[in-house]
């Protein structure tokens, strides 16, 4: 009997699941792989961006509604997930940027902050890692640190000698960045909407990567997940964190037959494998990965 296959993503809050590489794990789920979802923090400092619930009895409550809301995109994905408990930085804004709250997750050492993921990968054994570049995506401090965390994990999860009383020693053979937000994908889109004499939001976003103020990943990206199927699931998961997202706003803007026609696929880097070479042209995450597993089986 052939190993199932079995794939890890590691974001830095509640929502971020849904809104990178979610129709991805989805139509993975419904292949047939494991799946596991691992939260660093609890989003506790996250803002109310749902107009309609901006609401003092939200705002108080916002720890538990978001790990209800986390349980609702759970069921909706099909996947498992796992909380690392470290405590949500904030988003620092003003000029000059405020201090980050003491303890929070951003503020933690690294290696110490890498202990618990390590034990979470070495008792799931996943063949493939998937986190966030060195920007983090965008420049939230958690998602800096998820990054910083997710890469000394893996590099850390195969050797017996690091942590050990975390577990047997696991190495994933494969780690991804998300691509998602490309100015490839973007100006598709925008064209797309423009085309179809529609009103689009990204105009104001590429006027600020003409300006260059903005890294485009285009040139990065290796891989290429075609999960179109999925990405009505997709929304229904990020609508299901109610609080995080506007269900009238710029992540729902694009009719779904153009995004379906447009860039049907979900886009990542390639940054570690030990079974293959590292280079564009990628469909699957678990290239390389599945003619092991069963040469294994």
């Amino acid at each position: 009997m052939t190993e199932q296959l079995r794939l890890m993503a590691v974001h830095a809050h509640p929502d971020d699941e849904s809104s990178k590489g979610a129709a991805t794990m989805a139509r993975y789920v419904d292949e047939g792989v494991a799946v596991l979802v691992v939260t660093c923090t609890g989003g506790e400092r996250g803002s109310v961006l749902n107009p309609k619930l901006d609401r003092p009895d939200v705002w108080d409550n916002i720890t538990e509604i978001r790990r209800q809301e986390m349980a609702t995109a759970r069921a909706i994905l099909g996947v498992e997930q796992a909380w690392l408990g470290f405590v949500d930085s904030g988003l620092p804004e003003g000029d000059p940027l405020p201090p980050l709250p003491e303890s929070c997750f951003a503020l933690q050492d690294v290696d110490r902050a890498a202990e618990p993921l390590v034990k979470v990968i070495r008792e799931f054994r996943p063949h493939v890692i998937t986190t966030y570049d060195e920007t983090g995506g965008y420049p939230h401090p958690d998602h800096i640190m998820c990054h910083k965390v997710s890469v000394a994990a893996f590099e850390a999860a195969g050797d017996p000698e690091r942590y050990p009383q975390a577990g047997e020693a696991w190495q994933p053979p494969k780690l991804y960045y998300h691509m998602t937000f490309t100015r490839a994908r973007v100006t598709a889109l925008h064209e797309a909407l423009v085309a179809a004499g529609l009103d689009s939001p990204y105009g104001e976003w590429l006027d600020r990567w003409d300006g260059t103020r903005i890294r485009d990943h285009s040139h990065l990206v290796t891989t290429r997940v075609p999960c179109a199927e999925w990405f009505s699931v997709r929304d229904d998961a990020l609508r299901a964190h109610a609080t995080q997202v506007d269900p009238d706003g710029r992540w729902f803007h694009v009719p779904m037959d153009i995004q379906q026609r447009v860039w049907p696929t979900e886009d990542y880097q390639l940054v570690r494998s030990s079974v293959g070479e590292i280079g564009p042209g990628e469909d699957d995450l678990f290239a390389g990965v599945r003619e092991t597993v069963a040469a294994a089986g």
